[in-house]
């Protein structure tokens, strides 16, 4: 989630550029990426995965062929770093943005494509115009790993940092056990104390997404079974995100059935195009009540 600060009297005429940047936001950053669900779920839901990036050819062709992964998060926060092997690493999961993540998260790759390998990547808060993500990378599907920890992240040299050490024991402390999902795409199952949740990033337009948990709803059809509940729903980059909460101690698979079969009532529904009845109308200004947006 981004969080801005105000600037101090004066700083908007010293720095007229900068405000105006700061203050464009982009509701769908991702949108136009083959993937957007599952970078959206990366951003949003996921604790621990990687997965590579390709780079287009103009950008290789400028800054070398470098590997580059795309990681949750990564040690102390940092937006990127570089290993002694050359590999980047860029984190998803930044506190400090523009408002446009995906500008962010480009500049981010481009900042450390542009630093020695193993030297610390300075990547500026406020980037200002340029590439974003559609720019420099090929489109793809994500080929996404899931980690139990962050182990991942290093090199041998970097885990012998007291600092890294430590920042890499505070984060796998902090990892919920999250399992992706295979009845649906950008779906996943987390564990944590006495329940569970399964949240799914729908690829579908806001309003037409909302239109069919609305009718689902006034159905009685929006559970995942038995001893579930609706918890709710968020908006996350422009797209939405139905929460479930699900008992604990069964694990993600046996969820995989329940989550296909609502997937098609959810696509069966999704496909009607009749006005809302008044059923209908209502469930929808309950599900609207108990949305909660993040950016």
């Amino acid at each position: 989630m981004s969080k801005r600060r105000k600037n101090p009297r004066g700083a908007a005429d010293a720095a007229p550029k900068r405000q105006k940047v700061r203050d464009v936001f982009v509701a769908r950053p991702f949108e136009g990426l083959a993937d957007e669900t599952e970078w959206i779920a990366l951003r949003e839901l996921v604790p621990a995965a990687s997965a590579p990036l390709t780079l287009k050819p103009e950008i290789i062709e400028e800054y070398g062929d470098r590997p580059v992964t795309l990681s949750t998060v990564l040690p102390m926060a940092w937006p990127a770093m570089t290993r002694q092997d050359g590999r980047v690493f860029v984190g998803l999961q930044r506190h400090l943005q523009s408002g446009d993540v995906s500008r962010d998260v480009a500049e981010a790759i481009l900042c450390a494509l542009r630093t020695q390998p193993g030297d610390t990547v300075a990547v500026p808060a406020l980037p200002g115009e340029g590439p974003r993500l559609q720019d420099i990378l090929e489109d793809g599907p994500l080929d996404i790993s899931m980690h139990e920890g962050f182990e991942y992240w290093l090199d041998a040299e970097q885990a012998e940092d007291a600092n890294v050490k430590a920042s890499l024991e505070r984060a796998n402390a902090s990892i919920y056990p999250t399992v992706r999902m295979s009845a649906a795409h950008a779906a996943y199952w987390c564990r944590v104390p006495d329940k569970a949740h399964v949240r799914w990033v729908l690829a579908d337009p806001e309003d037409a997404a909302l239109d069919a948990l609305a009718r689902l709803s006034a159905a009685g059809d929006l559970l995942l079974g038995e001893d579930t509940k609706f918890a709710g729903m968020f908006r996350a980059h422009g797209l939405l995100v139905p929460v479930w909460d699900v008992p604990g101690e069964p694990e993600a698979g046996d969820w995989e059935a329940p989550l296909a079969d609502f997937a098609k009532r959810y696509a069966d529904t999704l496909a009607e195009t009749a006005p809302l009845d008044a059923a209908a109308r209502r469930a929808k200004q309950g599900l609207v009540g108990r949305q909660l947006t993040l950016r």
